[in-house]
């Protein structure tokens, strides 16, 4: 009988064990999209079929309303897969989704037309979404239930669209919701007008009313001594303001992206209308990195104009939000590492998510002079978000009033009637988790503007050169500091 030689034995036990890690090493097959998948704390389901098809649902425990169905290729480059774990981006957000075997009942059941178009049905599909998604029941304290009867209550039998109109626009009011809307029918909105045209109330129309376009307008042009800005630049005007300081007004942190909307459309609706409902027929995620392109391009532009200047003042007193992600886009332009300058966290049933971290990317070119941004109470939405991520940025200072409170992401739904709304489910906090929800994020420096909105944009317009000089001696004093 032969001796096994152990040295042999080792060398062989060796090789077998490379050959068992180099088959095991071996590339897996990719994880397929294919199935159903459910989000994350957003109340989505997601279908993927033949990888070629896709499908998204609104979902509630007494719902399923199909929002979008189109080619894969739409959404393709904003979803990965990492551990069985769907993510989509969209935005600054990464929405998370898990597979699911079976598909909810719900959305196996046909609902008829009749049930469709109930207004009591309507009504408990928007309940629903409230109850899983609203993020500040406590911070507003809503007791739910209570408010939830005494609404419902209000529906007769027999009610009409427009009773129904009513009723979720003035839920939503007692939420306090700073995100909330509420879209129905060309049909519903001219009963609601003949309505309101009985319970017309005489207005004192002495003073001048502004809309925030037109009262930026008045400042860029008054605040600006060397005007940059573009022909083709309606949103962000730009110059020298005083001596080499300069200047960038963002009137909106939306209306960037280049959809060709066709003229008639234009013509027919007004260009905002118009671009509204253009974007609704696009997915949202498509639609966020064309906004994206647009202020870049736009961005371009003005930092090479003004990057010989010692300091540079960014105005958002009338700019109430849009897309965070434009935000982003902007703010980088001033940020040299990458850094995270916010965390979020969304509702959902009687939880939140875990919190997640938002992150910051450098520019190629940071500016890195001191920056001096203008906030008011109508600062609002994204531009928040742009004031909140400024916080973590050294060279970055914030001067007027703390802004309007209104930070939290909006989830929209649809109903099963086809009307569309929205509630705020996400809570947006800085890097400490201090959440400035209805507060507002606070200024450095604080000129005390006027609360009211027409108040305080008259108190602008009737006298830009004391506008002016509130500014520049804000600076001077954190200068000092």
């Amino acid at each position: 009988m032969l001796k096994a030689d152990p040295m042999k034995l080792k060398i062989l036990a060796g090789l077998l064990a490379i050959l068992f890690l180099s088959c095991n090493n071996e590339p897996q097959e990719p994880i397929s999209l294919n199935g159903t998948w459910e989000s994350v704390g957003s109340g989505w389901l997601l279908q993927i079929q033949d990888s070629t098809q896709y499908s998204m649902f609104d979902i509630t425990a007494i719902s399923c309303v199909p929002t979008r169905q189109a080619e894969l290729s739409e959404i393709i480059a904003s979803i990965g897969i990492k551990n069985d774990t769907l993510m989509m981006t969209n935005g600054v957000m990464t929405y998370h989704f898990t597979r699911i075997k079976n598909v909810p009942e719900i959305c196996g059941v046909q609902i008829s037309d009749v049930k469709k178009n109930d207004p009591i049905y309507n009504f408990e599909v928007f309940a629903e979404t409230v109850k899983d998604h609203y993020a500040f029941m406590e911070l507003n304290a809503i007791d739910w239930d209570s408010l939830y009867r005494e609404q419902k209550n209000k529906l007769i039998q027999d009610v009409s669209d427009p009773q129904l109109y009513t009723v979720i626009e003035e839920t939503m009011e007692l939420l306090n919701d700073n995100h909330r809307y509420l879209e129905a029918t060309d049909e519903v909105y001219k009963a609601l007008e003949e309505l309101a045209k009985e319970e017309e109330i005489a207005t004192d129309e002495s003073l001048p009313e502004y809309g925030d376009f037109a009262v930026a307008n008045l400042v860029s042009k008054h605040h600006i001594e060397k005007d940059m800005t573009t022909d083709d630049s309606w949103l962000i005007s730009w110059g020298i303001t005083d001596d080499r300081m300069g200047y960038i007004q963002v009137k909106a942190m939306w209306l960037f992206a280049d959809l060709n909307i066709a003229k008639s459309r234009i013509e027919d609706l007004g260009y905002v209308d118009a671009y509204v409902k253009t974007f609704h027929e696009m997915d949202e995620g498509l639609f966020v990195k064309m906004e994206v392109e647009g202020v870049r391009k736009v961005m371009d532009k003005v930092m090479n104009d003004l990057k010989d200047t010692e300091s540079i003042v960014v105005d958002l007193r009338f700019n109430g939000g849009g897309q965070d992600a434009v935000s982003f886009e902007i703010l980088g332009r001033f940020n040299s590492e990458k850094r995270q300058i916010a965390t979020t966290k969304l509702k959902y049933g009687n939880e939140f998510t875990p919190v997640r971290r938002l992150f910051l990317e450098p520019s190629s070119q940071p500016y890195t002079n001191p920056i001096y941004v203008l906030t008011s109470q109508q600062t609002g939405s994204a531009a928040e978000a742009f004031a909140l991520g400024s916080i973590s940025i050294p060279n970055i200072k914030r001067i007027g009033s703390h802004t309007q409170g209104a930070l939290s992401t909006s989830l929209e739904k649809k109903l099963p009637n086809g009307w569309v709304f929205s509630i705020s489910n996400e809570v947006y906090m800085d890097n400490h988790g201090i959440s400035y929800e209805n507060i507002g994020v606070p200024v450095d420096y604080d000129l005390n503007y006027p609360r009211e909105r027409q108040t305080f944009f008259r108190w602008v317009a009737n006298d830009l050169d004391r506008d002016k000089r509130n500014i520049l001696g804000a600076i001077e004093v954190l200068k000092l500091e």
